[in-house]
Protein backbone atom coordinates (compact mmCIF):
# COMPACT_ATOMS: atom_id res chain seq x y z
CA UNK A 1 0.00 0.00 0.00
CA UNK A 2 1.53 3.50 -0.98
CA UNK A 3 2.55 5.42 2.24
CA UNK A 4 1.19 8.80 2.73
CA UNK A 5 2.98 12.03 4.17
CA UNK A 6 0.85 14.36 2.99
CA UNK A 7 0.15 16.60 6.37
CA UNK A 8 -2.65 19.99 5.29
CA UNK A 9 -1.07 23.00 5.22
CA UNK A 10 -1.43 25.43 7.78
CA UNK A 11 -3.63 28.18 7.77
CA UNK A 12 -2.51 30.58 4.91
CA UNK A 13 -0.49 27.63 3.97
CA UNK A 14 -2.38 27.16 0.85
CA UNK A 15 -1.77 30.96 -0.08
CA UNK A 16 2.01 30.96 0.49
CA UNK A 17 2.51 27.36 -1.63
CA UNK A 18 0.37 29.09 -4.73
CA UNK A 19 2.43 31.95 -4.41
CA UNK A 20 5.60 29.88 -4.62
CA UNK A 21 4.11 27.66 -7.36
CA UNK A 22 2.69 30.34 -9.44
CA UNK A 23 6.22 32.33 -9.79
CA UNK A 24 7.93 29.17 -10.81
CA UNK A 25 5.38 28.45 -13.42
CA UNK A 26 6.27 32.12 -14.43
CA UNK A 27 9.93 31.39 -14.68
CA UNK A 28 9.68 28.47 -16.82
CA UNK A 29 6.76 30.06 -19.00
CA UNK A 30 8.87 32.97 -19.67
CA UNK A 31 12.00 30.97 -20.70
CA UNK A 32 10.39 29.96 -24.02
CA UNK A 33 9.19 33.55 -24.68
CA UNK A 34 11.36 35.92 -23.59
CA UNK A 35 14.85 34.90 -25.64
CA UNK A 36 12.82 35.58 -28.74
CA UNK A 37 13.60 39.13 -28.98
CA UNK A 38 16.75 38.54 -27.76
CA UNK A 39 18.59 36.09 -30.56
CA UNK A 40 19.66 38.40 -33.33
CA UNK A 41 21.92 39.78 -30.36
CA UNK A 42 22.70 36.15 -29.00
CA UNK A 43 23.66 35.35 -32.61
CA UNK A 44 25.91 38.79 -33.27
CA UNK A 45 27.26 38.06 -29.54
CA UNK A 46 28.36 34.75 -30.55
CA UNK A 47 29.07 34.29 -33.66
CA UNK A 48 26.64 31.63 -34.34
CA UNK A 49 23.65 32.88 -36.74
CA UNK A 50 23.76 29.20 -38.52
CA UNK A 51 22.38 27.32 -35.72
CA UNK A 52 20.54 30.35 -33.07
CA UNK A 53 17.48 28.15 -33.56
CA UNK A 54 18.88 25.63 -31.51
CA UNK A 55 18.67 28.35 -28.63
CA UNK A 56 14.84 27.69 -28.27
CA UNK A 57 15.15 24.20 -29.88
CA UNK A 58 16.92 23.19 -27.14
CA UNK A 59 14.88 24.59 -24.16
CA UNK A 60 11.37 23.28 -25.81
CA UNK A 61 12.85 20.09 -26.71
CA UNK A 62 14.73 18.96 -23.53
CA UNK A 63 11.32 20.55 -21.08
CA UNK A 64 9.13 18.07 -23.21
CA UNK A 65 11.31 15.10 -23.47
CA UNK A 66 11.59 14.74 -19.63
CA UNK A 67 8.06 16.02 -18.36
CA UNK A 68 6.85 11.81 -18.43
CA UNK A 69 9.66 11.18 -15.99
CA UNK A 70 9.30 13.76 -13.80
CA UNK A 71 5.52 13.19 -13.46
CA UNK A 72 6.31 9.52 -12.64
CA UNK A 73 9.33 10.23 -9.97
CA UNK A 74 7.29 12.91 -8.33
CA UNK A 75 4.61 9.80 -8.05
CA UNK A 76 7.40 7.03 -6.95
CA UNK A 77 9.36 9.57 -4.36
CA UNK A 78 7.87 12.49 -3.81
CA UNK A 79 6.75 15.99 -5.34
CA UNK A 80 7.77 18.49 -3.13
CA UNK A 81 11.78 17.34 -3.09
CA UNK A 82 11.81 16.55 -7.19
CA UNK A 83 10.00 19.82 -7.30
CA UNK A 84 12.90 21.32 -5.30
CA UNK A 85 15.27 19.74 -7.04
CA UNK A 86 13.76 21.22 -10.49
CA UNK A 87 13.90 24.47 -9.43
CA UNK A 88 17.09 24.16 -8.66
CA UNK A 89 18.78 22.93 -11.84
CA UNK A 90 16.74 25.53 -13.28
CA UNK A 91 18.53 28.35 -11.33
CA UNK A 92 21.84 26.84 -12.21
CA UNK A 93 21.20 26.38 -16.03
CA UNK A 94 19.87 30.05 -15.23
CA UNK A 95 23.53 31.26 -14.31
CA UNK A 96 25.23 28.74 -17.05
CA UNK A 97 23.13 30.76 -19.51
CA UNK A 98 23.73 33.94 -18.41
CA UNK A 99 27.20 33.54 -18.47
CA UNK A 100 27.71 31.27 -22.09
CA UNK A 101 30.91 32.65 -24.15
CA UNK A 102 29.78 30.91 -27.40
CA UNK A 103 26.97 29.19 -28.57
CA UNK A 104 27.46 25.62 -27.61
CA UNK A 105 28.07 26.59 -24.03
CA UNK A 106 24.71 28.18 -24.45
CA UNK A 107 22.58 25.48 -26.14
CA UNK A 108 23.88 22.98 -23.39
CA UNK A 109 22.81 24.99 -20.70
CA UNK A 110 19.36 25.49 -22.21
CA UNK A 111 18.92 22.08 -22.72
CA UNK A 112 20.36 21.42 -18.68
CA UNK A 113 17.70 24.73 -18.27
CA UNK A 114 14.54 22.79 -20.05
CA UNK A 115 14.97 19.96 -17.91
CA UNK A 116 14.76 21.91 -14.78
CA UNK A 117 11.70 23.96 -16.10
CA UNK A 118 9.68 20.97 -17.52
CA UNK A 119 10.19 19.24 -13.78
CA UNK A 120 8.75 22.66 -12.69
CA UNK A 121 5.81 22.87 -14.97
CA UNK A 122 4.53 19.39 -14.57
CA UNK A 123 5.20 19.21 -10.73
CA UNK A 124 3.19 22.07 -10.22
CA UNK A 125 0.19 21.35 -11.94
CA UNK A 126 0.49 17.79 -9.68
CA UNK A 127 1.13 19.35 -6.71
CA UNK A 128 -2.15 21.72 -6.79
CA UNK A 129 -3.70 17.75 -6.65
CA UNK A 130 -1.75 17.39 -3.43
CA UNK A 131 -2.49 20.85 -1.64
CA UNK A 132 -6.49 21.42 -2.36
CA UNK A 133 -9.88 18.97 -3.25
CA UNK A 134 -10.44 17.92 -6.64
CA UNK A 135 -13.91 20.86 -6.23
CA UNK A 136 -11.29 23.55 -5.92
CA UNK A 137 -8.22 22.80 -8.84
CA UNK A 138 -9.79 24.43 -11.37
CA UNK A 139 -10.11 27.61 -9.30
CA UNK A 140 -6.35 27.26 -9.18
CA UNK A 141 -5.13 25.33 -11.78
CA UNK A 142 -6.78 28.94 -13.85
CA UNK A 143 -4.06 30.62 -12.16
CA UNK A 144 -1.36 28.99 -13.93
CA UNK A 145 -3.23 29.49 -17.36
CA UNK A 146 -3.49 32.87 -17.27
CA UNK A 147 0.53 32.81 -16.03
CA UNK A 148 1.21 31.55 -19.10
CA UNK A 149 -0.88 34.43 -21.10
CA UNK A 150 0.99 36.91 -19.22
CA UNK A 151 4.01 35.37 -19.83
CA UNK A 152 3.67 35.23 -23.81
CA UNK A 153 3.38 38.52 -24.25
CA UNK A 154 5.56 39.74 -20.95
CA UNK A 155 8.53 37.49 -21.76
CA UNK A 156 9.07 39.65 -25.53
CA UNK A 157 8.65 42.47 -24.31
CA UNK A 158 11.39 41.87 -21.27
CA UNK A 159 13.65 40.22 -23.57
CA UNK A 160 13.37 43.57 -25.69
CA UNK A 161 13.63 45.86 -22.52
CA UNK A 162 17.10 43.91 -21.33
CA UNK A 163 18.33 43.36 -24.72
CA UNK A 164 18.33 47.18 -25.67
CA UNK A 165 19.11 48.88 -22.51
CA UNK A 166 21.07 46.49 -20.32
CA UNK A 167 22.26 43.09 -22.03
CA UNK A 168 20.43 39.97 -23.13
CA UNK A 169 22.24 37.79 -20.46
CA UNK A 170 19.71 39.14 -17.82
CA UNK A 171 17.04 37.56 -19.74
CA UNK A 172 18.50 34.58 -18.16
CA UNK A 173 19.99 36.41 -14.86
CA UNK A 174 16.43 37.87 -13.84
CA UNK A 175 15.26 34.25 -12.68
CA UNK A 176 18.07 34.24 -10.04
CA UNK A 177 16.04 36.91 -7.87
CA UNK A 178 12.58 35.38 -8.19
CA UNK A 179 13.81 31.93 -8.22
CA UNK A 180 15.58 32.04 -4.91
CA UNK A 181 11.94 33.25 -3.57
CA UNK A 182 10.25 30.70 -5.11
CA UNK A 183 12.37 28.17 -3.91
CA UNK A 184 12.72 29.23 -0.52
CA UNK A 185 8.59 29.90 -0.04
CA UNK A 186 8.06 26.49 -1.56
CA UNK A 187 10.80 24.84 0.98
CA UNK A 188 9.01 26.42 3.38
CA UNK A 189 5.36 25.85 2.06
CA UNK A 190 4.93 23.04 0.36
CA UNK A 191 3.03 20.07 1.84
CA UNK A 192 5.10 16.91 1.58
CA UNK A 193 3.74 15.18 -1.34
CA UNK A 194 2.62 11.47 -1.13
CA UNK A 195 4.92 8.62 -1.74
CA UNK A 196 4.34 5.67 -4.05
CA UNK A 197 5.30 2.08 -3.07
CA UNK A 198 8.70 1.13 -4.39
CA UNK A 199 9.09 -0.01 -7.26
CA UNK A 200 11.88 -0.34 -9.89
CA UNK A 201 12.28 2.84 -11.94
CA UNK A 202 11.39 2.29 -15.92
CA UNK A 203 14.63 3.77 -17.14
CA UNK A 204 13.82 1.78 -20.54
CA UNK A 205 9.98 3.43 -21.41
CA UNK A 206 11.70 6.73 -19.81
CA UNK A 207 14.46 6.29 -22.84
CA UNK A 208 12.12 5.74 -25.38
CA UNK A 209 9.56 8.23 -24.70
CA UNK A 210 12.20 10.75 -23.95
CA UNK A 211 13.30 10.13 -27.29
CA UNK A 212 10.11 9.95 -29.36
CA UNK A 213 9.50 13.89 -27.86
CA UNK A 214 12.97 14.85 -29.01
CA UNK A 215 12.11 13.29 -32.77
CA UNK A 216 8.25 14.90 -32.47
CA UNK A 217 9.78 18.06 -31.68
CA UNK A 218 12.75 18.08 -34.17
CA UNK A 219 10.06 16.94 -36.59
CA UNK A 220 7.72 20.22 -35.75
CA UNK A 221 10.54 23.17 -35.17
CA UNK A 222 12.87 22.35 -38.21
CA UNK A 223 10.49 20.70 -40.87
CA UNK A 224 10.25 23.72 -42.84
CA UNK A 225 13.72 24.55 -42.58
CA UNK A 226 15.17 21.12 -43.24
CA UNK A 227 12.35 20.56 -45.57
CA UNK A 228 9.53 18.28 -44.66
CA UNK A 229 10.34 15.32 -47.54
CA UNK A 230 14.00 15.98 -47.23
CA UNK A 231 15.69 12.55 -45.96
CA UNK A 232 16.70 14.12 -42.20
CA UNK A 233 12.72 14.44 -41.67
CA UNK A 234 11.30 11.12 -43.21
CA UNK A 235 14.08 9.40 -40.79
CA UNK A 236 13.08 11.36 -37.91
CA UNK A 237 9.06 10.19 -38.38
CA UNK A 238 10.16 6.88 -38.95
CA UNK A 239 12.09 6.64 -35.86
CA UNK A 240 9.79 7.96 -33.76
CA UNK A 241 6.72 6.14 -35.10
CA UNK A 242 9.08 2.54 -34.38
CA UNK A 243 9.62 4.00 -31.40
CA UNK A 244 6.49 4.43 -30.11
CA UNK A 245 5.83 1.31 -31.49
CA UNK A 246 8.28 -0.28 -29.14
CA UNK A 247 7.01 1.95 -25.99
CA UNK A 248 3.68 0.06 -26.29
CA UNK A 249 5.15 -3.63 -24.79
CA UNK A 250 8.13 -1.89 -22.56
CA UNK A 251 4.90 -0.11 -20.77
CA UNK A 252 3.41 -3.24 -20.34
CA UNK A 253 6.24 -4.99 -19.07
CA UNK A 254 7.64 -2.48 -16.35
CA UNK A 255 6.74 -3.07 -12.76
CA UNK A 256 5.90 1.01 -13.09
CA UNK A 257 5.87 2.59 -15.77
CA UNK A 258 6.35 6.05 -17.24
CA UNK A 259 3.42 5.85 -18.84
CA UNK A 260 0.71 3.41 -17.14
CA UNK A 261 -0.59 1.22 -20.14
CA UNK A 262 -3.98 1.26 -18.17
CA UNK A 263 -4.09 5.51 -18.16
CA UNK A 264 -4.11 5.52 -21.66
CA UNK A 265 -7.19 3.37 -21.72
CA UNK A 266 -9.12 5.96 -19.82
CA UNK A 267 -11.77 7.83 -22.58
CA UNK A 268 -10.87 10.98 -20.07
CA UNK A 269 -7.08 11.06 -20.30
CA UNK A 270 -7.03 10.46 -24.07
CA UNK A 271 -9.57 12.69 -24.87
CA UNK A 272 -8.39 15.28 -22.58
CA UNK A 273 -5.13 15.34 -23.93
CA UNK A 274 -5.94 15.42 -27.89
CA UNK A 275 -8.23 18.51 -26.40
CA UNK A 276 -4.82 19.60 -25.01
CA UNK A 277 -3.14 19.13 -27.88
CA UNK A 278 -5.19 20.71 -30.35
CA UNK A 279 -5.90 24.18 -27.93
CA UNK A 280 -2.52 24.75 -27.29
CA UNK A 281 -1.13 24.26 -30.86
CA UNK A 282 -4.49 27.27 -32.10
CA UNK A 283 -3.28 28.89 -28.54
CA UNK A 284 0.47 29.43 -29.74
CA UNK A 285 -0.56 30.19 -33.75
CA UNK A 286 -2.01 33.02 -31.89
CA UNK A 287 0.21 34.41 -29.06
CA UNK A 288 3.23 33.68 -31.05
CA UNK A 289 2.29 35.53 -34.92
CA UNK A 290 -0.05 37.88 -33.58
CA UNK A 291 2.78 40.64 -32.57
CA UNK A 292 4.44 39.56 -35.63
CA UNK A 293 1.70 40.91 -37.91
CA UNK A 294 0.88 43.96 -35.49
CA UNK A 295 4.71 44.96 -36.04
CA UNK A 296 4.75 44.07 -39.73
CA UNK A 297 1.38 44.94 -41.11
CA UNK A 298 0.12 47.74 -38.55
CA UNK A 299 3.66 49.04 -38.51
CA UNK A 300 4.11 49.11 -34.23
CA UNK A 301 6.79 48.46 -32.36
CA UNK A 302 7.56 45.42 -30.66
CA UNK A 303 5.81 47.16 -26.93
CA UNK A 304 3.20 48.32 -28.59
CA UNK A 305 2.48 45.38 -30.25
CA UNK A 306 2.29 44.18 -26.44
CA UNK A 307 0.02 46.80 -25.76
CA UNK A 308 -2.25 46.21 -28.73
CA UNK A 309 -2.76 42.73 -27.14
CA UNK A 310 -3.65 43.74 -23.58
CA UNK A 311 -7.50 42.39 -24.99
CA UNK A 312 -6.40 39.35 -25.55
CA UNK A 313 -5.24 38.54 -22.79
CA UNK A 314 -7.46 40.45 -20.37
CA UNK A 315 -10.02 37.86 -21.80
CA UNK A 316 -7.58 35.21 -21.10
CA UNK A 317 -7.24 36.24 -17.47
CA UNK A 318 -10.62 36.67 -17.14
CA UNK A 319 -12.16 33.34 -18.55
CA UNK A 320 -9.52 31.40 -16.22
CA UNK A 321 -10.84 32.72 -13.50
CA UNK A 322 -14.66 31.93 -14.34
CA UNK A 323 -13.85 28.49 -15.89
CA UNK A 324 -12.09 27.89 -12.25
CA UNK A 325 -14.94 29.13 -10.10
CA UNK A 326 -17.71 27.26 -12.25
CA UNK A 327 -15.73 23.77 -12.92
CA UNK A 328 -15.95 23.45 -9.18
CA UNK A 329 -19.08 20.83 -10.06
CA UNK A 330 -17.79 17.48 -12.31
CA UNK A 331 -21.11 18.30 -14.05
CA UNK A 332 -19.77 21.97 -15.91
CA UNK A 333 -16.92 20.54 -17.07
CA UNK A 334 -17.79 19.34 -20.14
CA UNK A 335 -19.78 22.52 -20.97
CA UNK A 336 -16.98 24.86 -20.02
CA UNK A 337 -15.03 22.88 -22.33
CA UNK A 338 -17.58 23.34 -25.35
CA UNK A 339 -18.36 27.04 -24.47
CA UNK A 340 -13.61 27.45 -24.86
CA UNK A 341 -13.20 25.95 -27.81
CA UNK A 342 -16.61 27.47 -29.47
CA UNK A 343 -14.93 30.75 -28.75
CA UNK A 344 -11.71 29.84 -29.54
CA UNK A 345 -12.99 28.49 -33.07
CA UNK A 346 -15.03 31.64 -33.50
CA UNK A 347 -11.81 34.39 -32.58
CA UNK A 348 -9.94 32.01 -34.75
CA UNK A 349 -12.71 32.23 -37.55
CA UNK A 350 -12.69 36.31 -36.66
CA UNK A 351 -9.37 36.45 -37.32
CA UNK A 352 -9.10 34.44 -40.76
CA UNK A 353 -11.30 38.06 -41.71
CA UNK A 354 -7.57 40.74 -40.41
CA UNK A 355 -6.56 42.31 -43.57
CA UNK A 356 -3.85 45.42 -44.07
CA UNK A 357 -7.02 47.81 -43.26
CA UNK A 358 -8.17 46.18 -40.47
CA UNK A 359 -8.71 48.80 -37.80
CA UNK A 360 -7.51 48.62 -33.95
CA UNK A 361 -11.08 49.17 -32.49
CA UNK A 362 -12.16 45.58 -34.79
CA UNK A 363 -9.03 44.16 -33.98
CA UNK A 364 -9.42 44.40 -30.11
CA UNK A 365 -12.48 42.87 -29.94
CA UNK A 366 -11.54 39.87 -32.04
CA UNK A 367 -8.44 39.37 -29.50
CA UNK A 368 -11.20 39.62 -26.70
CA UNK A 369 -13.07 36.88 -27.69
CA UNK A 370 -10.31 34.68 -29.11
CA UNK A 371 -8.50 34.85 -25.45
CA UNK A 372 -11.50 34.27 -23.75
CA UNK A 373 -11.58 31.00 -25.68
CA UNK A 374 -8.05 30.31 -25.28
CA UNK A 375 -8.50 30.77 -21.41
CA UNK A 376 -11.38 28.24 -21.18
CA UNK A 377 -9.97 25.42 -22.36
CA UNK A 378 -6.18 24.34 -21.13
CA UNK A 379 -6.30 24.07 -17.19
CA UNK A 380 -10.23 22.70 -17.64
CA UNK A 381 -8.73 19.93 -19.32
CA UNK A 382 -6.03 19.04 -16.74
CA UNK A 383 -8.38 19.63 -13.97
CA UNK A 384 -10.67 16.40 -15.95
CA UNK A 385 -7.87 14.42 -15.77
CA UNK A 386 -6.36 15.04 -11.96
CA UNK A 387 -9.94 14.22 -10.99
CA UNK A 388 -10.38 10.96 -12.97
CA UNK A 389 -7.50 9.31 -11.57
CA UNK A 390 -6.34 7.83 -8.43
CA UNK A 391 -3.90 10.46 -6.42
CA UNK A 392 -0.88 7.89 -6.53
CA UNK A 393 -1.02 8.66 -10.46
CA UNK A 394 -1.11 12.35 -10.24
CA UNK A 395 2.25 13.18 -11.32
CA UNK A 396 1.75 10.76 -14.62
CA UNK A 397 -1.71 12.04 -15.39
CA UNK A 398 -0.26 15.51 -15.23
CA UNK A 399 2.94 14.82 -17.20
CA UNK A 400 0.40 12.75 -19.91
CA UNK A 401 -1.73 16.03 -21.04
CA UNK A 402 1.50 18.32 -20.27
CA UNK A 403 3.34 16.23 -22.37
CA UNK A 404 0.73 16.66 -25.19
CA UNK A 405 0.27 20.46 -24.72
CA UNK A 406 3.91 21.03 -25.38
CA UNK A 407 3.61 19.34 -28.33
CA UNK A 408 0.71 20.77 -29.99
CA UNK A 409 2.38 24.12 -28.91
CA UNK A 410 5.48 22.82 -31.41
CA UNK A 411 2.66 21.41 -33.79
CA UNK A 412 0.83 25.03 -33.70
CA UNK A 413 3.79 27.18 -33.86
CA UNK A 414 5.68 24.74 -37.06
CA UNK A 415 2.46 24.35 -38.82
CA UNK A 416 1.46 28.14 -38.70
CA UNK A 417 4.69 29.54 -39.90
CA UNK A 418 4.96 26.88 -42.81
CA UNK A 419 1.64 28.40 -43.67
CA UNK A 420 2.47 31.57 -43.32
CA UNK A 421 5.85 31.47 -45.17
CA UNK A 422 4.74 29.44 -48.09
CA UNK A 423 1.07 32.17 -48.31
CA UNK A 424 3.38 35.38 -48.07
CA UNK A 425 6.09 33.80 -50.80
CA UNK A 426 3.11 33.02 -53.18
CA UNK A 427 1.65 36.37 -52.94
CA UNK A 428 5.34 38.00 -53.36
CA UNK A 429 6.09 36.17 -55.96
CA UNK A 430 5.61 39.00 -58.70
CA UNK A 431 7.68 41.80 -56.19
CA UNK A 432 10.84 42.39 -57.12
CA UNK A 433 13.74 40.34 -54.64
CA UNK A 434 16.25 43.08 -55.65
CA UNK A 435 17.25 46.76 -52.87
CA UNK A 436 17.38 44.45 -49.77
CA UNK A 437 14.00 42.80 -50.37
CA UNK A 438 13.44 39.20 -49.33
CA UNK A 439 9.96 37.12 -49.56
CA UNK A 440 11.71 34.21 -46.80
CA UNK A 441 12.32 37.60 -44.34
CA UNK A 442 8.60 39.65 -43.98
CA UNK A 443 10.82 42.31 -41.96
CA UNK A 444 12.08 43.51 -45.17
CA UNK A 445 9.31 44.78 -46.47
CA UNK A 446 10.49 48.23 -45.62
CA UNK A 447 13.39 48.01 -48.57
CA UNK A 448 10.36 47.86 -51.06
CA UNK A 449 9.44 51.03 -53.35
CA UNK A 450 6.09 52.55 -51.68
CA UNK A 451 4.61 51.76 -54.80
CA UNK A 452 5.46 47.92 -54.04
CA UNK A 453 4.66 47.88 -49.69
CA UNK A 454 1.38 47.70 -50.04
CA UNK A 455 1.37 45.19 -51.96
CA UNK A 456 3.44 43.11 -49.74
CA UNK A 457 1.51 44.26 -46.73
CA UNK A 458 -1.33 42.59 -48.45
CA UNK A 459 -0.30 39.26 -49.26
CA UNK A 460 1.61 39.17 -45.20
CA UNK A 461 -2.07 39.98 -43.93
CA UNK A 462 -3.69 37.66 -46.25
CA UNK A 463 -1.40 34.91 -45.70
CA UNK A 464 -1.55 35.69 -41.58
CA UNK A 465 -5.68 35.39 -41.88
CA UNK A 466 -5.54 32.49 -44.46
CA UNK A 467 -3.43 30.50 -41.94
CA UNK A 468 -5.84 30.57 -38.75
CA UNK A 469 -8.42 29.89 -41.13
CA UNK A 470 -6.49 26.79 -41.94
CA UNK A 471 -5.75 26.36 -38.17
CA UNK A 472 -9.32 26.52 -37.02
CA UNK A 473 -10.64 22.88 -38.06
CA UNK A 474 -8.31 21.43 -35.17
CA UNK A 475 -10.37 23.41 -32.75
CA UNK A 476 -13.28 21.93 -34.34
CA UNK A 477 -11.67 17.91 -33.51
CA UNK A 478 -11.36 19.43 -30.29
CA UNK A 479 -15.44 20.34 -30.20
CA UNK A 480 -16.13 16.67 -31.36
CA UNK A 481 -13.88 14.98 -28.55
CA UNK A 482 -15.34 17.22 -26.26
CA UNK A 483 -18.72 15.81 -26.89
CA UNK A 484 -18.09 12.43 -25.76
CA UNK A 485 -15.93 13.20 -23.07
CA UNK A 486 -17.27 11.97 -19.37
CA UNK A 487 -15.66 13.52 -16.75
CA UNK A 488 -15.36 11.91 -13.09
CA UNK A 489 -17.45 12.85 -10.37
CA UNK A 490 -14.58 11.87 -7.77
CA UNK A 491 -13.67 14.21 -5.55
CA UNK A 492 -11.56 12.16 -3.13
CA UNK A 493 -8.30 11.36 -4.81
CA UNK A 494 -6.37 14.29 -2.60
CA UNK A 495 -3.90 13.71 0.04
CA UNK A 496 -2.86 10.37 -1.11
CA UNK A 497 -6.13 8.71 -0.86
CA UNK A 498 -6.17 6.17 -4.13
CA UNK A 499 -9.87 6.69 -5.62
CA UNK A 500 -11.90 3.92 -6.98
CA UNK A 501 -11.46 2.90 -10.37
CA UNK A 502 -13.09 3.87 -13.07
CA UNK A 503 -16.13 2.40 -14.20
CA UNK A 504 -15.67 0.19 -17.85
CA UNK A 505 -17.33 3.16 -19.43
CA UNK A 506 -14.87 5.13 -19.19
CA UNK A 507 -12.70 3.19 -21.85
CA UNK A 508 -11.33 4.10 -25.03
CA UNK A 509 -12.91 0.67 -26.68
CA UNK A 510 -16.31 1.30 -24.74
CA UNK A 511 -17.07 5.03 -27.10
Amino acid sequence: MPKSQSPSPREGGVAAAMSALILAVLLAALDQTIVSTALPRIARDLNGFDDIAWVSAAYLLASTAVTPLWGKLGDMFGRKRLYLAATTIFLVASVACGLAQNLPELIGARVLQGVGGGGMIVLTFALVGDIVAPSERGRYQGMFGSVYGVASIVGPLLGGVFTDQLSWRWAFLINLPVGFVALAIAARALPSATRGAKAPIDYLGATLLAAIATGLVLITFFGERWGWGSPSIVGLIAATVALAVLLVPAERRAAAPVLPPAMLASRTVVFSSLIGFFANAAMFAVLVYLPTYLQIVQGVSATLSGIHMLPLVAGLVISQSLAGRWSAHADRLRPILLAGLAANLAGLLLLGTIGAATGTLVLSGYFLITGIGIGMVPMVVLTTVQNSVPAADLGAASAVVTFARSIGAAFGVAVFGTLLNTGFADGTDDLPTGGGFDAARPDTIGHLPAALRDTALDAFAHATATGYLWIAPTLAVGVVLALFLRPSRRTGNTTGAPAPVRAAEDTVTAA
